[in-house]
């Protein structure tokens, strides 16, 4: 096989591969860059589909990450480091219905660096709302001491690309007890990764 012909394939196949694996990848499209994150199907099967129907719907595309959680910016004793997203700002959209809780003693999945888990108030009450961990963040497990209910959050994937971008949004400023970003970062669109 001529030289040129191979690295042509080697590139063509490289460039088919990139977003196949075995899990869902999609893609958070965002004003600072994009994030792409694989989701674990396979171990949290509810909170994938939940998110994906969100995805396919196109329902995310006036979601926005809105807060930012730091070692600097919070009262609670249990620290964490996050970036928070989803459709909590936007104007009449609805949600849909609450979905049962994946712990993490269930699915395996820890809250490590990277790590995409669901928002909620209490078991079985996330819908659109997400966040990514920076740093490994163990108090949000199963039996953590984040919340007094000590059930954790709903890992359900790792970004595999744009961290830096993660970390960007980390920096933005901050208002009030909640964390709220000053500027919230728009996504333009969330999207599998094909």
């Amino acid at each position: 096989m001529h030289k040129r012909t191979y690295h042509l394939l080697l590139i063509f196949l490289i460039a088919a591969t990139a977003c196949q694996k075995k899990n869902p990848v999609v893609i958070i499209n965002t004003d600072m860059g994009e994030i792409k994150l694989e989701l674990y199907s396979d171990a949290a099967p509810v909170t994938v589909a939940n998110f994906l129907h969100y995805v396919d719907q196109n329902i995310f595309d006036k979601a926005s990450f809105y807060r930012v959680v730091r070692h600097d910016n919070q009262n609670n004793a249990t620290k964490i480091e996050v970036v928070q997203g989803g459709l909590e700002l936007a104007m009449n959209v609805d949600s849909l219905p609450p979905i049962p809780h994946e712990s993490t003693a269930q699915t395996g999945i820890l809250h490590k660096d990277g790590v995409i888990s669901m928002a909620r108030y209490g078991p079985g009450t996330a819908t659109s709302e997400f966040f990514i961990c920076i740093g490994d963040q163990p108090s949000l497990d199963f039996a953590g001491k984040r919340n007094s209910d000590g059930y954790g959050f709903a890992a359900f994937g790792k970004v595999i690309d744009g961290m830096d971008v993660v970390r960007k949004i980390q920096t933005g400023e901050t208002k009030g007890d909640f964390q709220l970003l000053v500027k919230p970062v728009r996504i333009k669109q969330i999207y599998r990764c094909k």
